[in-house]
This record gives C-alpha cells, sequence and structure tokens, in this order.
C-alpha cells in the first residue's frame, strides 16, 4: 500500500513538472527598416512560422522611422488578428508607421531613450505633409486600433484614441499632454506615464521577466532567400520599373515587329513582376488574364485592324487594369477590404511606371536609330557621280510608275504582282491595302517596291 502511495506521489509531481515546467516557445520578429514590402513579406512569414511552431508568445523588435503606410496597415491588421499574444519591443524608434505597428500589438515594452508618434504622412519625395484626405485616413487608422485594446474596468481607454489622433495631426489638443502645434511623440518615460508603454526594458529577457515568464525558449524569424527576392521584386521602385519595361517593350516589339529583343525584355519583366504577386495571393488568374486580353487587343490593333479605334483604346485600357488589380486584394472588383491609399498607391505605380516606359522608349529610339548608334555604325554619306561613284540600276528602279495587282493584304507591307513576277511591297498611303487591289510603283527603298492604291 506504502508503495502504491509513494508511486501516486513521484506521478503526480511528475505530471505537474510537465504542466508548468514546460519551456514557453518565445517567438521575435524583427523589423528594423523602413516599412516597406520586404518587411511585409517578413512579418507575414514570420507570424506563419509562430503560429506553426505553436508559439505562446510574439515579440516585434522595432527599430524604424517609418515606410509606406499600406504595408504598415497590413503588418497592424496582421498583429491584431493574432491569436498569438504580441508584444512590440520598440529599440529607440518606432517613429510613423512604426507607432501604428506598435500600437497593433497588445503590450508595448521600450528601451530607455525611445520614441514613439511623429506618424504624420509625408510623400515619399521631400518628406512634406500630403493633403489632409491622407492624413484624416491615417487619423481613423490610429484611433480604431488605439480603440481596438478597449477599456479597463473602470470604463478609462486603455490606450487612449486622442493620443494616437494627436500623433499624426498637429491640431488635435490632448489636455496636458500636447497642444496644437507640433505632432505629439512620446518618451519612454512619458509613454509609460500616458499608458502607452508597460514599461521600461533593456532586452526581451527583460520582457519576459516583467512578464513572469521563467522557462522559455527564444526563436527568431530568419528570412529565406526566396523571402528576400520577393521583397525585392515587390518593392514599389522595382516594380515601376518592371512595369516600364513591360510597356516600353511591347511597345517598341508592336512597332517594329520581327526584332524579338524587346518582346523577350517585356515578357521576362512581366513574369518578375506577376509572379511574386500571385505567389502571395495578391495576383489572381482573371487579373493575369486581363493583361494579357490587353496585349491581344493592341496587337489586333496594329495588325490586323485599320487605323486605331476601340481594339487599341481597350488593350491599353486592360494592360493597364491588368497591371493595377494585380497589386490589389480585391475580390472580383470588390474593393471593399481594399484601403483608399492602397488604390491610390497601386494606380500611381502604374502610371508613372507607364508613362517612364514610353518616354524611355522615345529616348532610346532616337539613340539607337539612325541617329543614334547605328548611325555612327552605318555609312550615311552620299555617293556622288561627280566624285567617280557609279551606282547600278536595278530592276525594281526602273518600276516606279509600273501598275500591278496586291496578291495579299498589305498590312502595311505585303506582296504585289507586277507584269507577271512578285515583288515585296510596302504600302506607302498611311493605310492597308486590300488583296486584288490595283496598285502602282510609286518609290522603291530597302528592297521593297513602295506602291500606292489606283482609283
Amino acid at each position: 500500500m506504502k508503495k502504491k502511495i509513494v508511486l501516486l506521489f513521484f506521478a503526480f509531481f511528475g505530471l505537474v513538472s510537465l504542466l508548468f515546467g514546460a519551456n514557453s516557445n518565445i517567438f521575435v520578429i524583427r523589423i528594423n527598416e523602413d516599412i516597406n514590402s520586404k518587411m511585409w513579406i517578413y512579418t507575414q512569414r514570420g507570424m506563419t512560422e509562430a503560429e506553426s511552431s505553436n508559439a505562446q508568445l510574439i515579440i516585434i523588435h522595432l527599430n524604424t522611422y517609418g515606410g509606406e503606410l499600406n504595408y504598415a496597415d497590413s503588418i497592424a491588421t496582421r498583429l491584431m488578428n493574432s491569436k498569438i499574444p504580441t508584444i512590440a519591443f520598440i529599440d529607440n524608434n518606432a517613429a510613423s508607421a512604426g507607432a501604428l505597428i506598435s500600437l497593433a500589438c497588445n503590450k508595448i515594452y521600450m528601451r530607455a531613450g525611445s520614441r514613439i508618434g511623429a506618424a504624420t504622412v509625408v510623400n515619399g519625395m521631400d518628406g512634406e505633409a500630403m493633403p489632409d484626405k491622407y492624413q484624416s485616413y491615417m487619423r481613423g487608422i490610429m484611433r480604431a486600433t488605439a480603440e481596438a485594446h478597449g477599456k479597463d474596468s473602470l470604463g478609462n481607454w486603455r490606450r487612449d484614441p486622442l493620443i494616437a489622433e494627436a500623433m499624426v495631426d498637429p491640431r488635435t489638443v490632448v489636455p496636458e499632454i500636447d497642444d496644437s502645434t507640433k505632432t505629439l511623440t512620446l518618451t519612454t518615460q512619458e509613454a509609460i506615464k500616458y499608458r502607452y508603454c508597460e514599461g521600461e526594458a533593456e532586452s526581451i529577457e527583460q520582457i519576459l521577466v516583467a512578464e513572469t515568464i521563467e522557462n522559455y525558449t527564444i526563436s527568431t524569424f530568419s528570412p529565406t532567400l526566396w523571402d528576400n527576392i520577393k521583397g525585392f521584386l515587390t518593392s514599389s521602385f522595382i516594380r515601376g520599373l518592371l512595369i516600364m519595361l513591360i510597356v516600353a517593350g511591347i511597345w517598341y516589339e508592336l512597332q517594329q515587329p520581327g526584332i524579338g529583343f524587346p518582346l523577350g525584355v517585356a515578357i521576362v519583366a512581366a513574369l518578375m513582376y506577376f509572379a511574386p504577386l500571385y505567389l502571395e495571393g495578391l495576383a489572381a488568374n482573371w487579373e493575369i488574364v486581363i493583361f494579357v486580353v490587353g496585349i491581344v487587343l493592341l496587337a489586333l490593333e496594329i495588325f490586323v485592324i485599320p487605323g486605331f479605334g476601340v481594339a487599341g483604346v481597350s488593350g491599353i485600357l486592360f494592360i493597364f487594369l491588368g497591371l493595377t488589380l494585380s497589386l490589389l486584394d480585391n475580390d472580383f472588383f470588390d474593393f471593399r477590404r481594399v484601403p483608399s491609399i492602397n488604390i491610390g498607391s497601386a494606380v500611381l505605380t502604374v502610371m508613372i511606371g507607364t508613362v517612364v516606359g514610353f518616354i524611355g522608349m522615345i529616348y532610346l529610339s532616337s539613340k539607337i536609330g539612325s541617329k543614334g548608334v547605328f548611325g555612327k555604325l552605318a555609312l550615311l554619306s552620299d555617293q556622288k557621280v561627280e566624285e567617280g561613284f557609279i551606282g547600278v540600276p536595278t530592276e525594281q528602279q526602273h518600276l516606279v510608275g509600273s501598275s500591278g495587282v496586291a496578291l495579299t493584304d498589305l498590312r502595311p507591307v505585303g506582296k504585289v504582282e507586277i507584269d507577271g513576277k512578285i515583288y515585296d511591297a510596302l504600302s506607302t498611303q498611311g493605310k492597308f491595302i486590300s488583296r486584288n487591289s490595283s496598285v502602282k510603283v510609286v518609290d522603291y527603298g530597302t528592297g521593297q517596291v513602295h506602291v500606292k492604291t489606283i482609283g
């Protein structure tokens, strides 16, 4: 009987040891750069990895001056929807977009001398404040994020929404904290005083002590090579560059068919543009199809349909839509889940890339054409008879003034029959010539007879 009691005693304490002595899995995600597509990919992957490893706590180790609002909003939303408790550890800076991400976490700890705030939306060119409609949206995001923490048992906000708004708008007055002349930024001690920080900590270990977590294992997210590649390809600058190459390559190939190289550049750029977006779930199949249909319509307009009309305009519109929609997490034109600032950012990225692509195409055309590098390689001087040069007449030159029949459609190049012989021909009237039309030779050049319709 005594043996059974002893065995039960040890079994009980063994079970207690397993239940209460097991290590807690602490997962750390570092955000120590500007908030952009790469940081969004890192955070998303890190959160997924933390969930799959059954982490008990996620710590966001922050040191950032801000970045792109659309990605900061996506990161904040992901953190707020996390089933795993989250803590922001501000290691010196959580400015602008960093303040939003910190506020989205369940708790905040700050290193001594750190700062949080200054969340006014600015443009990426000169740092000037954006128009009030952007500030209004950011004010709403900051207020809503603060309100999401709820109120305590006394009915006081755990995170005062007015303080969050004052971090965006210098006109917002917070009694005894901030007047209406400057955007609010809180130091570590101020954040603790006004309940925007749970406490001061110099390390993750000190945070865990404050949270009374004794037995733990710390894991830190490490991005893969593919994560880095996706982050690079989805950056705003690279996206704009790829759009420029897509537009310029397609247009140049359609204008000078048969060259091949511009089309190859456009295809590679399109793959690099759509592949990361498709793998991340942003670009859907139908959005890529819209882009391809746009290219087909534009090709039909140039090579098949005379003039420039509905097909050409539709093609340009479809290409623009395909490139833009693939940047937005919409559900078949349902944009209710997409923030308006994300839509504006996507449209602006595609517009800039398209305009720069056309400008670049025109510039390069002048550099590689007869006036550019090819002109320096080719002999462009006139060979005059008085200088001793004697030209040998060709049969095609003697055909000027002759009449014949178009054997194929000239769009604008095709075949004509003159005096029983077949020649390569080019329409000179700026329009296509239908098969079996009567034509007249008006000139000869580049191995072709230049013809126009008769009658």
